[in-house]
């Protein structure tokens, strides 16, 4: 959400410069990675964008009672769980941006050798072990190196679950109050809810279909997951379409010609982030002034399901899986190269030659899981074709298909051998000029455990960008469009 704010607002900085100064930073990114602020970007940025389920402010003082109330906080007991992850990658051109979602109960390895746990654990694990070292640890210097020392972990537990896929450079953290603050400033968010909700613990009352929600609102919006048909899983979908939602408005409407709108929100970015030290928020928000509301594309790492360990209920992860489709998405087009998969040895198809746009694929699904299509027009979207339409096809079927134009055969063996090689290829007067129609049929199952993790692997489940294990006799449904800042997208 902060970068959101940070990178659309080049003209809120270079009018109060002294954002700087004011904002609350902290010392978790090492010199030798943080790159300058230099104009133009000298190289990507990887953000790591941190929601933490904490009753404190960007100072650590507690949040007042009444806000406690309004927000449906709870009784402050300390928390600490960072439970909202979101790594953002910007290329060296900065005319996108690419978020990944990481599921706060993924099963992983956390840092500092305190083994596997849940991830949303990493932060709090580090803190709870540097207060217990100190002779006075309810002091305020000491809870403060516990903070630094815990963010540390937490980015060293993701780097290390991505498999060094990028390195991350950048870090901002908001709390329970930030969603109040800045929505309150900008007047609101538009959202879409596929159904009514009513639940009671987030405070989560909402009517179905396109709404603006702001302040207290907001904060019930991207905290509920309780009554949601995929739990944490829809919650993060949630979180997507509204990171989404806020930089449309800060992109597409006039915030940044109202100076009242200006002033409160520096004033609620000053109060409610907290980012890593060396950051030069007026320079980096001018670099990103070319990115446009829907050049930000967001995704959630690949999953392998729910499991109980020790009595708790986790997701489990393939760090493997999560490193391939980082690097998918995150490979600068201008030096990585067309596939990081080598082709399908038992294909005849070779690599075409490298030259030309990359046509738009649109992604048919014919087989029997659910929100495959979404899922693999997400890694050709990584790897820098163009997203046509995601649907279902009308009928199930056992072979996987690549129609193209007569004559453009060519596009069609791209996209073949970033998909494995397994597909027939078929030319169709119908397809327009530029695009390949693929359609998945269910010998695509296996396959793309391959393309993803370049070994056969489980369909992961509950993201809506990874497909969803279904049983064979159960209909196909439509797959959700990518989630994108441009445009409002209807959610659970």
């Amino acid at each position: 959400m902060s970068v959101a704010v940070l990178s659309a607002s080049g003209i809120v900085y270079a009018k109060y410069n002294d954002i700087n100064e004011g904002v609350v930073t902290t010392d978790v990114i090492s010199p030798e990675v943080s790159k300058p602020g230099v104009k133009p970007l000298d190289g990507a940025v990887d953000i790591l964008l941190v929601g933490m389920d904490s009753r404190e402010d960007a100072y650590g003082n507690p949040l007042p009672k009444e806000v406690m109330q309004l927000l449906h906080a709870g009784v402050n007991e300390g928390e600490k769980n960072t439970d909202t992850m979101i790594l953002v990658h910007i290329p060296v051109d900065g005319r996108r941006a690419v978020a990944i979602s990481f599921p706060r109960d993924s099963w992983a390895e956390i840092a500092g050798g305190f083994g596997k746990h849940k991830l949303n654990s990493a932060f709090i694990y580090k803190y709870n072990d540097v207060l217990r070292s100190e002779k006075s640890p309810t002091d305020k210097q000491a809870k403060d190196k516990a903070k630094q020392e815990g963010r540390k972990n937490l980015i060293a537990t993701i780097e290390t679950l991505i498999g060094k896929a990028v390195t991350i450079d950048r870090y901002a953290e908001v709390n329970l109050g930030s969603f109040y603050e800045i929505t309150k400033a900008i007047g609101g968010v538009d959202v879409c809810l596929n159904n009514p909700v009513d639940e009671w613990r987030s405070g989560a009352r909402f009517p179905a279909g396109k709404q603006t929600i702001e302040g207290a609102a907001a904060l019930s919006f991207v905290r509920q997951r309780y009554e949601l048909p995929n739990g944490d899983l829809d919650r993060i979908v949630r979180q997507q379409v509204f990171i989404g939602a806020l930089a449309h408005r800060v992109l597409s409407t006039g915030v940044l010609t109202d100076l009242t709108k200006l002033n409160n929100l520096v004033e609620a970015i000053k109060k409610s982030v907290v980012l890593s030290t060396g950051w030069d928020v007026t320079t980096f928000a001018q670099q990103m002034q070319g990115l446009s509301s829907g050049k930000i594309d967001f995704h959630t790492i690949p999953t392998l399901g729910g499991a109980k360990i020790g009595g708790a209920d986790v997701i489990r992860v393939d760090p493997q899986q999560i490193n391939d489709f980082v690097k998918s998405l995150t490979q600068d087009e201008r030096t990585a190269p067309s596939s990081s998969q080598p082709p399908n040895p038992s294909s005849s198809a070779t690599v075409p030659p490298d030259s030309g746009p990359k046509p738009t694929v649109d992604v048919r699904n014919a087989s029997s899981e659910v929100g495959l299509a979404s899922a693999v027009q997400n890694i050709l979207a990584g790897k820098g074709f163009q997203r046509g339409p995601v649907g279902d096809a009308p009928a199930r079927q056992r072979t996987s298909t690549l129609f193209y134009r007569p004559g453009e055969q060519a596009s069609a063996e791209r996209v073949n051998v970033e998909l494995g090689g397994q597909f027939k290829l078929t030319a169709d007067a119908s397809v327009k000029t530029g695009q390949v129609r693929a359609v998945l049929g269910e010998d695509f199952i296996t396959a793309y455990g391959k393309v993803l993790a370049g070994q056969s692997a489980p369909l992961a489940q509950g993201s809506p960008t990874t497909p969803v294990r279904s049983s064979s006799s159960a209909p196909l449904t439509s797959t959700p469009p990518p989630i994108n800042a441009d445009g409002v997208t209807c959610v659970n």
